[in-house]
This record gives C-alpha cells, sequence and structure tokens, in this order.
C-alpha cells in the first residue's frame, strides 16, 4: 500500500507528459480518480489529526494525543522527496496546526479580535517548523536522525515559545493531560517538557507498528510506551502522603463583568469586595481576592494613605485580626527624571510605571508587594519595542491597566504569620519554571489570582484552571486560586480539585484548610532542563545532517 501511495504521488506531476509512450484517455481517469481518493484520505487524516490534538483542551482526556500526529507522519509518508511534495506535506501540516489552533483558542476573540489569529500564526509557525524539518530530513537521510530530530526539534520550540519575546504556552503537548493529572504524576521529575517527550516517542512508536502492523512486537513496544509511564504515575500517586501542615484558606469570587469593571467607579466594587469579605470565617487564615479587585489606580508611595485600603485594614481588624489578605490591584509608581524604567511612560511632565500587582495587607497595613512580571503579549507588553513601537496603539485593556506595564526582577513571596505563600498572577500561573522561582524562595503553597472573564465562558477559563493542576504537581504545593468570575477553588499537591468550585459567573467564598510543603522537586529545583537540552539535541541532529548530505554529494557514504 505504502509503495502504491508513493507511486501516484510521484506520478502527480507526469501525467501526458510521459516518454516514449502516450496515456491514454482511460489511465489519465483513473490516476485522477485515484489521486482524489488519496487527496480525501490525507484531508481526514489532517481533521483526525486535528481533533486529537484538541481533545485535552476541550475538557476531555488527553491521552488521543499519544497517537495524535500518527495521521500527519502517514501523510508525510506518502510523499516523495520533490519540492512540489515538500509544499503539499506543508499545505497538510499547516492545515492541522491551524485547525488545532481554532479549535481551542478561539475564544480569545472576545478579549481581541487579533489575539487568535496572532497566536495561530506564531504557534502555527513554530510546530512547522519542527515538523517540517522532520519531513525533509526524513526524505534524505536515516530514519533514526529524523525521529530524533522531530522530537528535539518539537520540544526546544516549545521551549522557545516559553522562554521567548513572543510568548503563549498554551498548546505545548504537555498541557493536554491537565485532565487527566494521575497519568503525569511525574511531572515533578520533568515538568510539561515531559509530557511533550512522551506524546511525540509514543506517536512515533505507533507509527512504526502500523507501518509492521503484523509484527506483535512493534505494537507491545508501543502499548508499553503508554502503559509504563502512566503505571509510574499511578503509582506516584497512591503512594503520596499529603502533609500534615495547614492553613485555613479563603477564596473570594466578586462575579464583576469585566467589560464593566474598569467603566464604572469603583465604590460599589469595594462594597462587594467588603460584603463578602464578611461572609469568610473567622478561622481563616489567608485570604485571597482576583486580580485588579481594586480599580482606582493606587500610588505606591502612598498606599498607606489610601482611604480604600483602609476599609479593608478595618475589616479585617475588626473580624479578621490575625489573617493576612491577598488583593489584586491596578497601583503606579513614579520616578523622578532621569531614574525611570526602561517600561516607564512619560505623561503630563511625569515619569512613572503601571503595574498589575497583588498587595498583601493586614490589619495593620500593607506587608509585601508583587508585581506581574510574566504579561500578555499584546495586552500588557509589545515585544521587541524597539521594532514594534509603532504597534503600541494595539495593546488593549485586560488587566485594568492598558500599554506596556512594569514587570519585578525577582519573585516576592508573601507571609501569613510562619507561613509563605507564592502570589502568581494570572497568566503568571501558565509558566511551570516561573512558580518555581516563588517555590524556590520558600513558598509553601501557592496562590493564583486571576480575571478570566475575558473570554467569557468559553473552554479558555478552564484550561487555565486546569494548568493550575499541572503547576501543584510539578512543585508538590497545593493551589488555592480566586478569580474574578471562575474558576475558583482549591487543588491539591497531586493535581486533584478538592471540595467544591465556584464555576462560571458565580458570586462567593469558599474556605478550606489548605497543606503546606517545604519539599523542593527535581523540576523545582532544575526547572525546564529539558527544553534547554532539546536544543542541543537538535543542533547536533541539524549539523549532523548537513554533514551528512555533504558526504553522500561527494560520494563518501550511501
Amino acid at each position: 500500500m505504502q509503495s502504491r501511495i508513493r507511486s501516484v504521488a510521484g506520478r502527480s506531476g507526469r501525467i501526458g507528459n510521459e516518454t516514449g509512450r502516450n496515456v491514454s484517455a482511460r489511465e489519465k481517469r483513473g490516476f485522477g480518480v485515484e489521486l482524489m481518493g488519496l487527496t480525501l484520505r490525507r484531508f481526514l487524516c489532517v481533521l483526525l489529526s486535528a481533533a486529537l490534538l484538541a481533545a485535552g483542551w476541550l475538557g476531555l482526556s488527553g491521552l488521543p494525543l499519544v497517537v495524535a500526529l500518527v495521521p500527519l507522519l502517514w501523510i508525510s509518508r506518502s510523499y516523495g522527496s520533490s519540492r512540489r511534495d515538500w509544499w503539499g506535506m506543508f499545505g497538510w501540516a499547516w492545515l492541522a496546526f491551524v485547525l488545532w489552533n481554532g479549535a481551542t483558542i478561539w475564544g480569545l476573540w472576545y478579549s481581541t479580535p487579533v489575539g487568535p489569529f496572532a497566536a495561530t500564526l506564531v504557534s502555527t509557525f513554530l510546530n512547522m517548523l519542527a515538523f517540517m524539518l522532520f519531513h525533509t530530513v526524513s526524505k534524505r537521510a536515516h530514519k533514526a536522525l529524523a525521529y530524533t530530530l522531530l522530537v528535539a526539534g518539537w520540544i526546544a520550540t516549545e521551549y522557545w515559545y516559553t522562554v521567548g519575546e513572543f510568548s503563549f504556552p498554551w498548546l505545548l503537548l504537555g498541557n493536554g493531560f491537565a485532565n487527566d493529572t494521575w497519568a503525569v504524576q511525574w511531572y515533578e521529575y520533568t515538568g510539561i517538557f515531559g509530557g511533550t517527550l512522551w506524546v511525540l516517542v509514543c506517536n512515533l512508536l505507533f507509527f512504526e507498528a502500523w507501518l509492521h502492523r503484523r509484527s506483535v512486537r512493534h505494537w507491545v513496544r508501543a502499548a508499553l510506551a503508554v502503559v509504563v509511564p502512566a503505571a509510574v504515575s499511578l503509582a506516584i500517586y497512591a503512594c503520596w502522603e499529603e502533609p500534615a501542615q495547614r492553613i485555613e484558606t479563603a477564596v473570594v469570587q466578586p462575579n464583576v463583568d469585566c467589560y464593566d469593571k474598569f467603566n464604572t467607579a469603583p465604590g460599589w466594587q469595594h462594597e462587594n469586595l467588603l460584603s463578602l469579605l464578611a461572609e469568610v470565617p473567622s478561622s481563616a487564615q489567608l485570604i485571597a481576592m482576583p486580580e485588579t479587585a481594586l480599580v482606582e489606580g493606587l500610588n505606591e508611595a502612598w498606599l498607606s494613605a489610601s482611604p480604600s485600603l483602609a476599609q479593608f485594614e478595618a475589616a479585617l481588624a475588626a473580624d479578621h485580626p490575625d489573617a493576612l489578605l491577598v488583593v489584586g490591584a491596578d497601583t503606579y509608581k513614579v520616578y523622578a527624571e532621569g531614574n525611570q524604567t526602561a517600561t516607564a511612560r512619560f505623561r503630563n511632565g511625569v515619569w512613572y510605571d503601571r503595574f498589575n500587582t497583588a498587595l498583601a495587607l493586614d490589619a495593620g497595613g500593607v506587608r509585601d508587594i508583587h508585581h506581574k512580571s510574566r504579561l500578555v503579549i499584546g495586552v500588557e507588553k509589545m515585544p521587541l519595542p524597539w521594532l514594534f513601537d509603532w504597534l503600541s496603539f494595539l495593546i488593549i485593556d485586560l488587566g485594568g491597566t492598558t500599554g506596556q506595564l512594569g514587570v519585578d526582577t525577582q519573585r516576592t513571596v508573601f507571609a501569613a504569620d510562619s507561613v509563605r505563600v507564592a502570589p502568581a498572577v494570572c497568566y503568571e500561573s501558565v509558566y511551570g519554571a516561573y512558580v518555581g522561582e516563588f517555590v524556590r524562595g520558600g513558598a509553601q503553597l501557592i496562590l493564583v489570582i486571576t480575571n478570566d472573564g475575558w473570554w467569557r465562558d468559553t473552554a479558555i477559563h478552564r484550561q487555565h484552571f486546569s494548568f493550575s493542576r499541572l503547576r501543584a504537581i510539578e512543585h508538590r504545593r497545593a493551589v488555592a486560586r480566586s478569580a474574578n468570575t471562575g474558576i475558583s477553588g482549591f487543588i491539591n499537591a497531586r493535581g486533584d480539585v478538592v471540595g467544591p468550585t465556584l464555576g462560571w459567573a458565580r458570586r462567593g467564598v469558599l474556605t478550606a484548610p489548605v497543606a503546606l510543603s517545604d519539599e523542593l522537586t527535581v523540576y523545582t529545583r532544575y526547572g525546564d532542563y529539558l527544553g534547554r537540552i532539546a536544543q542541543y539535541v537538535m543542533l547536533l541532529c541539524l549539523l549532523y545532517y548537513v554533514a551528512y548530505r555533504v558526504k553522500r554529494r561527494n560520494y563518501l557514504v550511501d
């Protein structure tokens, strides 16, 4: 069958031009039907691949990922090594990755119409880079080299998408198991790039098993590639013991419409928050309110004189004198001429920075400040400002502050008595290695405060919640999550959602004892080491390929 497919593909550009004989009309019609059938099979394979890739982000299991690339690998095998065939493969792969993006992140449209297109463009480009390098090498060099390059190249491009200026690491393959935390407990050793590695290896083994489908050995090897890591994960899951030390934690969900939030007076919003604060049990030692819950714009030099903060401090003194309140706020800092930062803006003769901030306050006032430092591209920052300053008018308001925001260079860990808390603001919780900086700084639990209502009731806010389950596993820290419009809730260090949650467009308070841990996992200590290693392996593969092609051109190798 495979030789027949390659024969059809190879003849696609030669009908009517064969040397030595004329092609009959019947042969032409037969070939046309055959080629149409092959095109249809390729199209169906693209649809199947996109559906299998998207499942984990649409609330379903991520396990279909272990065979999601097999249809694309089959399409790649069906093509030859000509330039025309290369572009044919390019088109099918591009369509598959665009469909995957469109099915999963279309909800970005609600916040900014350019969002899903920009994210799809960059994500698809990186996926295409890895896959088309594999396709190219597979036609001109050894299969082992092509397979190694696919694995290393895909992980490396995902890593670049995580650490680069253009960063929206939503559709990393390892994130697809956010609803299957029982299967990826070993993320505490590898992070999500271990999940990507698992997916790619399984796909290659299943593809090889399909090519040798009469070989039991190939099918057993592919099955073991799925079963063994899952069994190891289940063993870790079963043996894990929750720490005994706990802190009573409350998360508040005010349910304020994002598109009204920054266009109305803050007074009623403060009253809403204060009424919810009154519902928090007196036993709570840690209270969380969502990102930009305080919207009026607070001067950080005068926080002690803020009337709105004074209201919260008085409420804490009356009902929660020993509690720490972590609340999101829109703040700014003014600089003297010459002392401004690279992100500072100039207006009315004043240099200042705007921040998306988490404030830690108790009955005695503000205790600590953390500035959100992983910013959303095109929303809170413009990448490569030296190149894209002329596009700054496209930056929109998704967190109460517009334009390039200020950032911190170090992570700030909040302290509630002897308990240390990681205050991750919204998008920061997507980055495993970044959250690890808080944990290495002593954080015993992860507190996520966020405002996910910009995407309405689409899959994106549920995906964001599920990603926190992966952070819990990676660092073996419990997570308490306060979201403006949902989802708020608690996650233990095994990635399980504990107790009830507050879903979309619900208002209320949840309280639960949250376990504390001082353990440092392998991933916490070393971060995205698999991504860093993959870059070097990818480079070595490319250098080997170039050397191989040079030697072959000079007839030094077969």
